[in-house]
């Protein structure tokens, strides 16, 4: 892809630091974007240090959501419960982290 112009390569399946490394430096001087969508044992910082220049969570965020909606939802639908509205995020805390106010107009 980078003989044909492409300006950062995209590396999905990679889980390891050996991976990543021994792709950095195939790809050089092109950028490598890794993908990551499970919980790695590395951080963000990690991958900067070894050289990645771009990281995309694919479908992570996602179905992080889609965990946290079957959390609440299957006591709702199983038992007539809503247990499994234990620990839920407040509006205030998501809109804070938006970026966004609560307006009471």
């Amino acid at each position: 892809y980078a003989q044909v112009g492409a300006d950062c390569l995209y590396a999905p399946g990679v889980r390891t630091r050996e991976q990543i490394l021994a792709l950095v430096q195939a790809v050089a001087p092109k950028p490598l974007n890794v993908v990551i969508s499970w919980p790695a044992e590395f951080a963000m910082a990690d991958l900067a240090d070894w050289g990645v220049r771009r990281v995309s969570v694919g479908g992570g965020l996602a179905r992080a959501a889609w965990a946290g909606l079957l959390k609440a939802a299957k006591p709702l639908a199983e038992q007539g419960s809503f247990a499994g509205f234990a620990g839920i995020t407040p509006s205030g805390e998501i809109n804070g982290l938006l970026g966004t106010r609560h307006s009471s107009k």
